[in-house]
């Protein structure tokens, strides 16, 4: 070879192994969508908070609305929100997807529904409201509604504190601020935490959060969750039965406007503290934790989170204890994000809410 060249061809080579992924349409004209889920026939499930769930092959147009969905209180936050296939989906055509079901006098809370997709994608039957929040309170804010399913079966449902109760996200009596546990069925699982405990609901898993926008479960079997602090103090949580995360006794926010929350406190003894938080906030949604190799070592194992506040994707990537060792942007044009999963090829996928678009991150 011209040694003139070699080092422009090294330089090329090098150029090509280090290009950065770039974001790849998939789907577009959906309005404010808000989850995705991937059926077996290679179709995305994508609700919309509107009220409407529409599948879509990637570079085609959305269906039209999937019939069946129940009433709900679409309004400020509120309306269809997550969506998850019951791991034996193929089988059995099971779905379960969470929503902000109405109450009476304007009251309102978050629900967790099963149904079956019939074989066309076109309807929803056998439709059960499986799990309703306690109690139903008027508020526009903080539904929460995060969904992840574990290997035993079991489903753990995120609940917002809706914003004007934020106090009862310390009390045991009632579901807000709390993440839940529950059968498939809507029954309590025996070996949950407060199962027996005088004045606790038995659904309780963990409480003291805020408003939690992401839940996944990882290789290990543990359950990961993010949320949204106030002004400041966005959290990523290692969620444990039993335990008492905080909101809004501590925090590493304050109120909007500024101003110290309650005794202005970052830590109190019985209460846990965040594995990553963010000051300022970041307004995190939507999480996913890479499993496959598809962009290399360094992204393998990370935490990817959107961001609605500033639009772009978050790469956190923890140490064997947990802690940060890495962490980046990526993308910071994407756009008001709303959902991030891995699809079952291996890739990202990413729910731009104002967009109204899916988009996949290519290698």
């Amino acid at each position: 070879m011209n040694k003139r060249l070699f080092p422009l061809v090294l330089a090329l080579a090098g150029a090509a192994a280090h290009a950065a992924p770039q974001l790849e349409t998939v789907v577009e004209g959906l309005n404010t969508p808000w989850a995705v889920a991937f059926l077996p026939s290679g179709e995305l499930l994508i609700t919309e908070r509107g009220g409407t769930m529409r599948t879509a092959k990637p570079g085609t147009k959305p269906s039209s609305p999937i019939q069946g969905i129940p009433a709900l209180a679409v309004q400020g936050q509120g309306g269809l929100l997550d969506v998850v296939l019951d791991s034996d989906f193929a089988r059995n055509r099971t779905l379960y997807f969470c929503f902000s079901e109405p109450g009476d006098a304007k009251t309102n809370s978050t629900a967790l529904a099963r149904a079956k997709l019939s074989e066309d994608n076109k309807r929803l039957s056998e439709l059960r409201v499986i799990f309703s929040q306690k109690p139903k309170v008027d508020s526009p804010l903080h539904f929460g509604c995060r969904i992840a399913e574990a290997a035993d079966g079991m489903l753990f449902l995120s609940l917002g504190e809706r914003f004007t109760t934020m106090a009862q996200a310390q009390t045991l009596d009632n579901h807000l601020g709390k993440v839940v546990r529950i059968g498939k069925d809507g029954s309590v699982p025996a070996d949950n935490p407060f199962v027996g405990t005088p004045g606790a609901l038995p659904e309780i898993w963990s409480y003291g959060h805020r408003n939690s926008q992401g839940l996944v479960i990882d290789e290990k079997g543990r359950l990961w969750e993010q949320e949204h602090g106030p002004q400041g103090g966005d959290e990523l949580n290692l969620i444990r039965p039993k335990l008492n995360y905080g909101w809004p006794v501590i925090t590493y926010g304050e109120n909007y406007g500024g101003g110290k929350i309650g005794d202005g406190i970052t830590a109190k003894a019985g209460m846990e503290q965040p594995v990553v938080k963010w000051v300022p906030s970041i307004a995190p949604s939507g999480m996913a934790k890479l499993k496959s190799a598809q962009y290399g070592a360094s992204w393998q194992g990370s935490f990817f989170i959107g961001s609605l506040k500033f639009g772009y994707l978050e790469r956190v990537k923890l140490g064997a204890d947990d802690r940060v060792i890495e962490q980046e942007k990526l993308f910071p044009d994407a756009g008001r994000m709303r959902d991030v999963r891995e699809g079952p090829d291996g890739l990202l996928y990413l729910v731009l809410e104002t967009a109204g678009r899916v988009v996949r991150v290519k290698p």
